[in-house]
């Protein structure tokens, strides 16, 4: 596998500004983020749900050619129309682009590799969002449900997007707080960006291994 090294300054910033994004965003628009990046582009994007679905599989070699900052506008995106407890999004992605960082965060996840991938996103918790009246474990509880399902959308349109991914679940999580310089818990860190080559997915069980009927 070959590590991500970009010979481009400007890529490798810390910084990230979306390159789409509504000059009057108003928060009370359903999916306005989404739909504003799906108008403002001319990318071909596999819509077929279940096609994506059947295709994704987890890639642990990426190819070094950089993901355009349209497509990782997309998966962003697509992470915020994930459901969330009371629609209160409680969670935040850190958009990892340093390499030294991601060197570090190569040690902090077991020593797995393929972490320096071109797009590195870690989800985090963050409870503090979700504005219910319960106790303090609830509240944590609904922040990684949230997190989870926002992680998983955004590796769906990855694949849809032509891009391949992995997540990655063990991790120090002091470590990763400390790289990304934050008191939020991580709950995955999703790795993403063209794969070497496509490989077919593997078997899974079958329909009737997999559902257990409660009456």
């Amino acid at each position: 596998m070959r590590d991500f090294e970009p010979d481009d300054e400007s890529i490798i910033s810390q910084d990230y500004e979306p390159l789409d994004s509504p000059k009057d965003f108003d928060p009370g628009v359903p999916n306005q983020l989404l739909d504003y990046v799906l108008r403002t582009t001319s990318e071909i994007i596999d819509t077929d749900l279940f096609a994506v679905m059947a295709k994704r599989r987890s890639t642990r070699k990426f190819s070094d050619k950089p993901v355009e900052t349209t497509k990782i506008d997309k998966i962003i995106a697509a992470a915020d129309t994930a459901p969330t407890a009371g629609n209160y999004q409680g969670f935040e992605i850190f958009y990892v682009r340093n390499l030294e960082k991601k060197k570090l965060l190569v040690e902090a996840c077991n020593k797995q590799p393929y972490v320096n991938a071109p797009v590195v996103l870690i989800f985090c918790k963050n409870p503090s969002r979700v504005k219910f009246n319960f106790p303090d474990y609830v509240l944590k509880k609904f922040a990684i449900q949230d997190a989870t399902l926002a992680a998983g959308y955004s590796q769906l349109a990855a694949q849809a997007l032509g891009l391949s991914s992995i997540w990655i679940g063990m991790f120090d999580e002091q470590k990763v707080m400390d790289i990304i310089e934050t008191d939020l818990v991580p709950s995955s860190v999703l790795c993403i960006g063209y794969p070497e080559q496509t490989k077919f997915p593997k078997p899974r069980r079958n329909l009737k291994d997999l559902v257990h009927v409660t009456w």
